[in-house]
């Protein structure tokens, strides 16, 4: 078989179609992966419907799906780390440019390229990974959960315990408990935060953000939204507030609930400028504004650890598989909010 199925996003014509192409052979220091799992992610849908563009895109058309996992098929030449086919893998979501002078410095690459935007990721039955980006998962972790711990679970796993460093008995607030939101609920009580409280319009994602460890969820159009939020922290405010859902009335909102040196934390992704009306009282009180993007290798592993030794259960996070060649139903399943998806799973 020379060519494979692959879910491809056309950018000047801007049409998605699953579409018959080559299957890739590895260069130097790169495999070739037989993909078993593949999340359906929001940046996803905002690549198809024009909201995310890539910056640094090489060609007109790109596979999508940058939460991947499978095995290895095919060897490189020139690999450097001892990998061997048919080892269980997940995919980190982007890897180093290696061209700027961060990366030449071995510092934290400032043009990372994410997988399934710049460059071809894993909605298809078989992927290139870079090998630097290749992360060995265990025996018993499945493959549907190890796809999604790069971005679902990775980014707000970054944002919480990097960005933010959220420490034990530090209140936090989680705006949006989607698929990324549900994760930094989960994330945030892992790291051992009191109280937690969700804000979601939707009361089935404010169950849902209970059953996954919430104390308190809330509906942020509730005429006492700011009373209960300043009950639940003891008059407080909150030390930290996740935006999730990357809204500019998210931020607004958050930001008037943060407490003396509370920081507001943007890990949802949104075309919209950074606004935030409040005026002396943000100053007075020393709040922050923090910006956050994906995560980093070290975070990758650490969840791999976590979810293997029993710390960190992902299949309550798994809503349904789809067949790859049923992708457009998995984006509009997301888009509609089809069953409250937190992760939806492509499976060739």
């Amino acid at each position: 078989m020379d060519t494979m199925l692959a879910g491809r996003f056309h950018l000047a014509a801007k049409k998605f179609v699953v579409e018959e192409v080559p299957i890739p052979v590895p260069g130097p220091g790169e495999v070739l992966i037989e993909v078993r799992a593949a999340g359906v992610c929001l940046s996803d849908l905002h690549l198809i419907d024009g909201t995310l563009s890539p910056l640094f895109a090489t060609s007109d058309a790109v596979t999508i799906g940058h939460e991947v996992s499978g095995v290895i098929h095919t060897l490189g030449p020139g690999l450097r780390r001892g990998l061997t086919t048919g080892a269980r893998v997940a995919l980190e979501a982007g890897q180093s440019c290696e061209q700027c002078a961060d990366c030449a410095r071995r510092r934290p690459c400032a043009q990372v390229r994410t997988r399934g935007i710049d460059y071809d990721g894993g909605w298809a039955q078989y992927a290139i990974a870079r090998e630097d980006t290749v992360v060995p998962i265990p025996d018993d972790l499945p493959f549907d959960q190890a796809s999604i711990i790069p971005d679902a679970v990775s980014t707000p796993y970054a944002a919480i315990v990097s960005t933010a460093g959220v420490r034990p008995a530090q209140s936090v607030g989680v705006w949006g408990v989607g698929g990324v939101g549900a994760h930094s609920v989960r994330v945030a009580r892992l790291a051992g935060a009191a109280p937690i409280i969700a804000v979601d319009p939707l009361p089935g994602a404010r169950e849902r953000a209970v059953a996954f460890g919430a104390d308190l969820a809330l509906d942020p159009a509730a005429d006492d939204f700011a009373e209960q939020v300043l009950a639940a922290t003891a008059g407080r405010g909150l030390d930290y507030a996740f935006d999730c859902a990357g809204a500019p009335v998210v931020r607004e909102q958050a930001a008037a609930v943060l407490g003396q040196q509370g920081a507001l934390v943007l890990v949802g992704i949104t075309p919209h400028p950074l606004t935030v009306s409040e005026g002396l009282q943000f100053n007075y009180l020393k709040k922050r504004v923090f910006g956050h993007y994906g995560s980093l290798p070290e975070h990758i592993y650490e969840l791999v650890r976590l979810a293997s030794n029993g710390r960190l259960d992902l299949a309550p996070s798994i809503t349904g598989h789809i067949p790859l060649a049923d992708a457009t139903d998995a984006i509009h399943r997301l888009e509609n909010k089809t069953g409250n998806p937190i992760r939806l799973i492509l499976v060739p």
